[in-house]
């Protein structure tokens, strides 16, 4: 046995969930400082969401129905939980690319080397990534403010409630993250990665209830937009925004939406987590 697999199977003394939280903390660091010698990563990710923010409100705000009505204003508050919701998940494939291009480089059969915790350079590179999302969908937030959108002046509505949207939304965030770590680790290219990873955001994030009211799709498609985790998010934060739009529905999703979209996003992360370590212990570059 060679001393490179010999030190890597090497587990330093000490608790082993200490060692596994300290080693992704320091990856998290690695990848941070990364991203900050970086800033066009961070500005690129910001432009994309406004720009959606901005499209939508004004290009579609006039002509969606909402309830019984196509009030420019009341499709804003209905809107801006869907852009949440899609921002945070369209980080998947950034957090794909940036594993796949680890793996090119052969970053990650060097980390293998190392006496680290199994499962602690996903980890760490899942939580920075989580930390970026966390800074964009707060700009985000800022420009949504600056366009018009408000929370609920209803006496349900208060910072909790909204913090707890932005809390599930996170969430959400971080479980898809996974999704692209296994992406990631399973193609050759980070363009592979990045195409891999938009192709199924895309019909996750439109058959929702993110940007048209859910109730008039044809049933069929319905059915599958209110039992989408995406959709339960939504519908969550909406509860919690008080924000107009809630869908209104039978399907247990839509009628508990926060205990459907923390029940979703831990299901994520426990599969996919166990799939993308899995993966990391064999892939190659």
């Amino acid at each position: 046995m060679s001393a490179v697999t010999e030190t890597a199977r090497t587990v330093p003394p000490g608790n082993a969930v200490t060692q596994s939280v300290r080693d992704s903390l320091v990856v998290a660091k690695r990848n941070l400082i990364r991203m900050s010698r970086i800033p066009e990563m961070v500005i690129f990710g910001l432009i994309q969401p406004i720009m959606f923010v901005v499209l939508f409100t004004y290009v579609f705000g006039g002509s969606m129905k909402i309830g019984a009505t196509t009030d420019a204003t009341t499709y804003k508050n209905f809107l801006m939980a869907g852009i949440f919701a899609q921002t945070v998940t369209f980080a998947t494939a950034s957090s794909g690319a940036g594993i796949a291009d680890d793996m090119h480089k052969g970053l990650i059969d060097r980390f293998r080397s190392l006496p680290m915790a199994r499962g602690a350079v996903l980890t760490g590179r899942t939580f920075a990534d989580l930390v970026q999302t966390a800074l964009t969908l707060l700009v985000l937030a800022v420009v949504a403010l600056l366009v018009g959108w408000r929370v609920g002046s209803d006496y349900d509505t208060n910072t909790g409630r909204v913090l707890a949207a932005f809390g599930l939304l996170l969430l959400l965030g971080y479980a898809f993250t996974w999704i692209g770590a296994l992406i990631g680790l399973s193609v050759r290219t980070p363009e592979a990665a990045t195409s891999g990873g938009l192709i199924w955001l895309f019909p996750v994030t439109f058959i929702s209830n993110a940007f048209v009211d859910s109730g008039k799709m044809t049933p069929w498609l319905r059915h599958i937009a209110e039992w989408n985790p995406f959709s339960a998010t939504v519908q969550a934060s909406r509860v919690l925004f008080g924000n107009p739009g809630q869908s209104q529905s039978d399907a247990w999703p839509m009628q508990h939406p926060v205990w459907a979209s923390l029940i979703y996003s831990a299901l994520i992360i426990l599969i996919f987590r166990t799939l993308a370590v899995r993966k990391y212990r064999s892939a190659t570059a």
